[in-house]
């Protein structure tokens, strides 16, 4: 083992950084929570005990695989075991767990946060509630690695969220569009009958999204700007 920064050193001032921007956001609060970012072999992860709104590179550890620090002092989050089941069963690059006020109240209440916004389609659609079990353990992992089948985002019963993707940028953008997504339902539910896009309305908006290219910039063609 080894406490040098030089390994993924850019890749752990990464995790700090998600981890303050997240805090400041109020998805992360206190201790609560862990982030992490892999590159092949390894995975740059949140220590344990860490005040993750002032996270520092420095107390964000590197593992391989199968959980062995290979650089940092600090001992790494108790969910490893959860992080690192991710990777090996989705081969996704980054994974972040919060306790986000929304997020952990609707995980004491569903057993599914029912795909009420076409925005949800970027996790995956619905988004499962995996049974509770006690933080840390074998049973929680695998709880929440069958929950995220087939999704970016995953709620833990009476818990938090995690969500996945192939960048950190994207999970952390995951985790704030789950916890919006939350609170639209908790405004929602408060109002009525929660309506619930179908299957036929939600394969509409990716046929959409493709032929629009959504998400992304579109210049104005050469013959409409000089009309402007």
């Amino acid at each position: 083992m080894t406490d040098s920064s030089a390994v993924l050193g850019q890749e752990r001032a990464a995790v700090a950084d998600a981890c303050r921007r997240l805090g400041s956001e109020g998805l992360l609060i206190g201790t609560a929570g862990n982030v992490s970012v892999r590159v092949e072999d390894r995975v740059a992860i949140t220590a344990t005990g860490a005040v993750l709104a002032r996270l520092t590179p420095e107390q964000v550890t590197v593992v391989d695989l199968d959980g062995t620090i290979v650089a940092g002092t600090l001992e790494p989050t108790s969910e490893l075991d959860l992080h690192l089941g991710v990777y090996r069963r989705y081969g996704t690059g980054a994974v972040v767990h919060t306790h986000a006020p929304m997020a952990t109240a609707l995980s004491c209440v569903l057993d599914e946060l029912p795909c009420i916004h076409y925005q949800l389609l970027n996790l995956g659609g619905s988004v499962r509630v995996a049974p509770y079990a006690t933080f840390g353990t074998p049973e929680l992992a695998e709880s929440v690695l069958t929950a995220l089948e087939g999704r970016s985002a995953a709620l833990m019963a009476n818990h938090g969220a995690v969500t996945h993707a192939t960048t950190l940028d994207k999970a952390v953008e995951h985790a704030e569009l789950l916890e919006w997504a939350c609170g639209v339902h908790q405004h929602a539910a408060a109002l009525g009958p929660v309506r619930v896009l179908d299957e036929h309305q939600q394969l509409a908006v990716v046929e959409a999204a493709i032929a629009r290219n959504y998400g992304t910039t579109h210049p104005v063609p050469p013959a409409q700007e000089g009309n402007r």
